[in-house]
C-alpha cells in the first residue's frame, strides 16, 4: 500500500511540474492573440467621439463675419520672421488667435519649396458655418532677410535671457497675491467619490 501512494504521489508531482510549462505557453499563445483581438472592436459598438464643436458653448462664438489679414516676411526655412503689418477685426479674442497663429505659421509651396518674399494672411469667419478660412498670398518676391530668425524662436530666445522676476511678476499695474487664491477643491468643490 505503501508503494501505491508513493507511486501516485510521484505521478501527481511530475503532473504539477508540469503545470507552469503548460500556463507558460497558454500564456504565449494569449499574448499573441490578444493583440489582434484587442485591436477589433466588439460587434455592433463603435468607438464613441467626441465633438467639441457640439459641446463648446455657443454663445461664445461671434454672431457677425471677422476678417484679419497681415503682411508677413518669411525667412530661408519658410517660417513667419515678422509680421510687418495688419487689419484687425476689433474683436479681440479673434484677433489675438489669427496674430498668434500667423507667428507660428510655414509658408511653402506644395512641393515643399520656398519662395523668399512678403504674403498677405487673411482670415475670415463665417458665423453660419462657425469656421475660420486662411487664406495666404504672395504679395512681392524678395526684400526679406532670409538668414532672419523665426518669430517664436526670437520670442523664445528673448524669455530665456529675462531674469525670472521680469517673467514672474508684471513690472507695472495692479498685483495680485496669489496665497489669496482659493484651491481647486473650493473652486469646484470635492471630488465625486468612486463607486
Amino acid at each position: 500500500m505503501r508503494r501505491r501512494i508513493r507511486s501516485a504521489l510521484a505521478q501527481l508531482m511530475r503532473r504539477t511540474m508540469r503545470l507552469p510549462a503548460i500556463a507558460l505557453a497558454a500564456a504565449a499563445l494569449g499574448s499573441l492573440l490578444l493583440p489582434a483581438a484587442a485591436q477589433t472592436p466588439a460587434p455592433g459598438r463603435t468607438p464613441y467621439r467626441i465633438d467639441v464643436t457640439k459641446i463648446q458653448p455657443r454663445s461664445l462664438l461671434p454672431k457677425n463675419p471677422l476678417h484679419d489679414d497681415f503682411i508677413v516676411a518669411i525667412n530661408k526655412k519658410g517660417q513667419v520672421a515678422r509680421v510687418l503689418s495688419g487689419h484687425r477685426s476689433g474683436n479681440t479674442p479673434f484677433d489675438e488667435h489669427t496674430y498668434g497663429n500667423a507667428l507660428q505659421m510655414f509658408i511653402r509651396t506644395t512641393d515643399g519649396r520656398v519662395v523668399l518674399g512678403k504674403y498677405r494672411v487673411n482670415y475670415d469667419y463665417d458665423p453660419h458655418t462657425e469656421r475660420i478660412r486662411r487664406t495666404i498670398a504672395l504679395v512681392s518676391t524678395g526684400g526679406v532677410d532670409p538668414n532672419a530668425v523665426g518669430a517664436v524662436a526670437d520670442m523664445l530666445k528673448h524669455a530665456h535671457k529675462a531674469p525670472a522676476s521680469v517673467l514672474a511678476a508684471p513690472t507695472s499695474g495692479p498685483s495680485f497675491n496669489t496665497n489669496d487664491m482659493p484651491s481647486l477643491n473650493e473652486v469646484f468643490g470635492p471630488s465625486p467619490k468612486p463607486h
